[in-house]
C-alpha cells in the first residue's frame, strides 16, 4: 500500500505552523495588554492550532513510513489518531472558556476596546492567510477528504471566525464601553470550537470503527462487481477506511467452476472496476464455486436471471 507523503503538503504545514505561532505570541501579549478574555480565549484556540498543526505534520511524516513485519498495513492510521486528539482537545478548551466567561459576566473587567480591535484585526488577517495555505490540500484522488489536513484546517477556520467575533466585541466596547460584549463573544467562540471538534471527532471515530467510507454505498459496489462477466453472486462484502486516503475492500464472489486462467481474468476486471470507479486500491476477493453461506448476499445474478 502506497505511502501518501507530499512535499507540498509538508511545506504548507510548516509555513502554517510558523504563522500560527506568530499569531499566538501577538494575541497573548495583546490579551494581557487589553484585558480581553475574548482575545485570550482566541489565543487558547490558537495554542491548540499550534499543537494541531504540529501533530498533523508529525502524523503526515509518520504515516508515510513503509510497512514492516509488525505493521503490515503501514502507519496510515496515525493520522486518524492525530485528528481524534485534535478534536478532543478542542472540546476540552471550550469548557475552560465557558467557565471563565461565566466569571467575567458576574465580575466584569475593564477592556481596552481600540487596542483590542487592532490586535484582533491583525489576527484575522494572518488566520485567513493560513486557511488559504491549507485549503488546497483537503482533498486527494477521487475527491475523498483528508481527515488529518481537514482537522488542522477547521482549527484555523475556527480561529478566523473567532477573530471576527473579537473584532465585533472590540467595536462594541470601543464605542459604547459595554464590557459584557467580551465574555459574550468568548461564549460564541467556545460554541464554535465545540461544533468544529464534534465534526473532527465524528469523522475520526467513524474511520477507527471501520465504518463505510464517506460517499460509498455497499449496494453500488456490489452492483458494479456483479456487472463483471462471470460473476454470479457477491456476498460478505466489507469496505472501510484504513485512513482518510486508503480504502480497503474484502468480498466473497461466486463464479462458475473454470480454469484458473479464466478466473484470473475475472479477478483483473473486478480490481480494475473497483479502482477506476471507486478509487479502491487494496482488495481481498475470495472466489467460490458455491456460496459458503458466510455474510450477507448483496448481489445475486442467478436469482435475478431466474
Amino acid at each position: 500500500m502506497k505511502p501518501h507523503t507530499s512535499h507540498a503538503v509538508e511545506r504548507s504545514f510548516l509555513l502554517s505552523l510558523a504563522l500560527t505561532i506568530f499569531i499566538l505570541v501577538v494575541e497573548v501579549i495583546g490579551g494581557l495588554w487589553t484585558g480581553s478574555l475574548a482575545l485570550l480565549s482566541d489565543a487558547a484556540h490558537v495554542l491548540l492550532d499550534v499543537v494541531s498543526l504540529g501533530l498533523s505534520y508529525a502524523a503526515l511524516r509518520f504515516s508515510s513510513r513503509p510497512a514492516d513485519e509488525e505493521h503490515t498495513y503501514g502507519f496510515h492510521r496515525f493520522e486518524v489518531f492525530a485528528a481524534l486528539v485534535n478534536g478532543t482537545t478542542l472540546a476540552l478548551v471550550s469548557i475552560a472558556i465557558f467557565i471563565e466567561a461565566y466569571h467575567r459576566i458576574y465580575e466584569p473587567s475593564p477592556v481596552k476596546g481600540l487596542e483590542l480591535l487592532l490586535v484582533a484585526a491583525f489576527g484575522l488577517l494572518v488566520n485567513l492567510v493560513v486557511a488559504f495555505v491549507l485549503s488546497g490540500h483537503q482533498h486527494h484522488d477521487h475527491g475523498a477528504k483528508d481527515v488529518n489536513v481537514r482537522s488542522a484546517f477547521l482549527h484555523v477556520v475556527g480561529d478566523a471566525a473567532s477573530s471576527v467575533g473579537v473584532i465585533v466585541a472590540a467595536l462594541v466596547i470601543w464605542r459604547t464601553g459595554w464590557t459584557l460584549a467580551d465574555p459574550i463573544v468568548s461564549i460564541f467562540i467556545g460554541l464554535l470550537i465545540i461544533v468544529s471538534s464534534l465534526r473532527v471527532i465524528r469523522s475520526s471515530v467513524h474511520i477507527l470503527m471501520e465504518g463505510v467510507p464517506e460517499g460509498f454505498q455497499i449496494a453500488d459496489l456490489a452492483e458494479a462487481m456483479g456487472q463483471v462477466p462471470g460473476v454470479e453472486e457477491v456476498h460478505d462484502l466489507h469496505v472501510w477506511n484504513l485512513c482518510s486516503r486508503h480504502v480497503v475492500l474484502s468480498a466473497h464472489v461466486v463464479i462458475a467452476d473454470q480454469k484458473l486462467a479464466s478466473a484470473g481474468e475475472i479477478m483483473d476486471q473486478l480490481k480494475r472496476r473497483l479502482h477506476d470507479d471507486f478509487g479502491v486500491e487494496h482488495t481481498t476477493i475470495q472466489f467460490e464455486c458455491h456460496s459458503c453461506g458466510q455474510g450477507t448476499v448483496i448481489c445475486d445474478n442467478n436469482s435475478s436471471n431466474g
